[in-house]
């Protein structure tokens, strides 16, 4: 399937689904002519038209319009979502859902037999197309339908094909880790008003230092450890500011929340 012929559908038309939207228009990848999203109500739809692509009250609608279909729905709700579709949905679709905790084996059971069913497990920086995704497959997508989504979604931020067991450990270090950034970046920010710098600018210096940071290691493919190294002088600032963060913990600290939130996931896939 070329990208050229997609039609893209997304049942549930929340921040997430429009991230991925905008992220697939901005590049060029579909036509906002070629994209139909469906919603209980007209809260989140006005955006959607806005943009150019069509918008439905019928969820059905979608799988009639669209050959590449995103479940973008809550976790709860995709149940009966999928009982409502299941009779529209044809050898010609691949489904990608994007619910936490509903397993592919879960996915395939509610699904008609052979559907080309993967797994994406998006986080919250792909609405500014900086995301970190990562997917799976079902028994019956191949290496096209691999290969489509990762081609497109490369236009919302680095996205990766992974095993399903994979899924979860992802959902503590990126899709809550995102949250955990957020609260070191309060932290520093803090730390400089406490020293006499206005909260404005501190916020923004915290955020280019963190968005630096992270491309270094991007770009550079060192070790963390490495590069945290380059920045120490013996007996300067940054070992010193170091050694007070280890005598916190924060190494161990975010070891566990990155465990406990992927607990979290994993009790969550069983309820």
């Amino acid at each position: 399937m070329e990208a050229a012929e997609l039609r893209v559908g997304f049942v549930g038309a929340g921040r997430m689904a429009g991230g991925l939207a905008r992220g697939l228009l901005r590049a060029g990848k579909v036509p906002a002519s070629s994209i139909m999203a469906s919603a209980p109500s007209d809260r989140n739809l006005g955006a959607w038209r806005e943009s150019g692509c069509r918008t439905t009250h019928c969820n059905l609608e979608v799988l009639q319009e669209s050959t590449l279909v995103f479940l973008a729905t809550k976790p709860h709700v995709l149940p009966g979502v999928l009982q409502e579709i299941r009779p529209a949905v044809g050898p010609h679709h691949v489904v990608v859902s994007l619910a936490a905790g509903v397993t592919l084996q879960t996915l395939q059971r509610l699904l008609p037999a052979g559907t080309k069913v993967l797994r994406l497990m998006p986080n919250l920086p792909c609405v500014v197309q900086a995301g970190a995704m990562v997917f799976a497959r079902g028994s019956s997508a191949g290496d096209g339908e691999a290969a489509l989504l990762k081609s497109l979604l490369s236009s919302c931020g680095l996205c990766e094909e992974v095993p399903e067991s994979y899924i979860n450990i992802h959902t503590g270090l990126s899709g809550s880790g995102v949250a955990y950034v957020y609260l070191f970046a309060e932290a520093m920010a803090e730390g400089a008003v406490k020293m006499g710098m206005p909260g404005g600018l501190a916020s923004k210096i915290a955020a280019q230092t963190l968005l630096g940071a992270a491309k270094m290691m991007l770009e550079t493919g060192e070790h963390p450890a490495k590069l945290r190294g380059d920045v120490c002088t013996p007996g300067g600032t940054t070992i010193h500011g170091l050694h007070q963060l280890e005598k916190g913990a924060l190494r161990a600290t975010v070891m566990n929340a990155v465990e406990a939130a992927t607990e979290r996931a994993l009790d969550m896939a069983k309820d």
